[in-house]
C-alpha cells in the first residue's frame, strides 16, 4: 500500500469516526431535550418532605395568630388578614390526620392560589427549598396507605438527593375541604 493510499484510508477512518461521534452527540442532546423539568416548593410536615407546584405558591409567611371560624372543617384553623385580603388557613397536620404539635420558629404559612379568585394558607412545620425535578423521575405513588383522604392528594413520589419527596396535587387537596365551584369543575 502506498503512502498516499494509507493517508487516504486514515482520513476516511477519521471522517467515519467524526460522523459517529456527531451522531452520538446528537442522540444524547435529543434525549436531554426530551426531559421536562418541573419546579416544586418543598416543605416538611411530621419529618416528611412534601412538594407542591411552585407556580401555585404566592408567598411564605411566618406563623401569625389565626382567628378561628366557628363551624369550619376540622382541618381549617381559621382566617388571617394578608394585606387586606382574608385568607383561609388550613393545618396540614390535621388534613393528613397527624397529631398536633406546638408551633415554633420554623412553622410557616404557605399562601397558595387555588384558582384565580381564591388563596389559601397552609400551616407547615417548616419550609425547605424550591427544586427542579425531571418529570421522568417522578413515580406514581405506591398504593400502601389505607387512608383514602390522604392518598388521593398524592400526585407522585420522587427521590432527590436520596430523600423521598411526596408530591401533592394541591388542587385536589384543597377541593377536598372547600366546596367546588363551577370554575373548579371546568363548567
Amino acid at each position: 500500500m502506498s503512502l498516499e493510499a494509507a493517508a487516504e484510508q486514515l482520513k476516511m477512518r477519521e471522517k467515519i469516526s467524526d460522523n459517529k461521534k456527531k451522531q452520538e452527540e446528537n442522540a444524547r442532546r435529543a434525549k436531554e431535550e426530551e426531559v421536562v423539568y418541573h419546579q416544586w416548593a418543598t416543605f416538611r410536615v411530621n419529618q416528611e418532605l412534601y412538594g407542591i407546584d411552585v407556580m401555585q405558591v404566592k408567598e411564605v409567611l411566618r406563623y401569625v395568630e389565626i382567628t378561628p371560624v366557628p363551624g369550619a372543617d376540622f382541618s381549617v384553623l381559621g382566617i388571617i388578614n394578608v394585606r387586606g385580603n382574608v385568607v383561609t388557613v388550613i393545618d396540614t397536620r390535621r388534613l393528613f390526620h397527624m397529631a398536633d404539635v406546638p408551633y415554633d420558629d420554623d412553622t410557616r404559612i404557605i399562601i397558595v392560589e387555588l384558582n384565580d379568585k381564591e388563596v389559601i394558607g397552609l400551616v407547615v412545620d417548616s419550609v425547605d427549598e424550591v427544586i427542579n425535578l425531571p418529570a421522568n423521575r417522578v413515580d406514581r405513588a405506591p398504593n400502601l396507605s389505607g387512608d383514602e383522604s390522604t392518598k388521593r392528594f398524592v400526585q407522585g413520589v420522587c427521590y432527590h438527593n436520596n430523600i423521598l419527596i411526596i408530591l401533592l396535587d394541591l388542587t385536589k387537596m384543597l377541593l377536598s375541604i372547600t366546596p367546588a365551584t363551577d370554575d373548579d369543575l371546568g363548567y
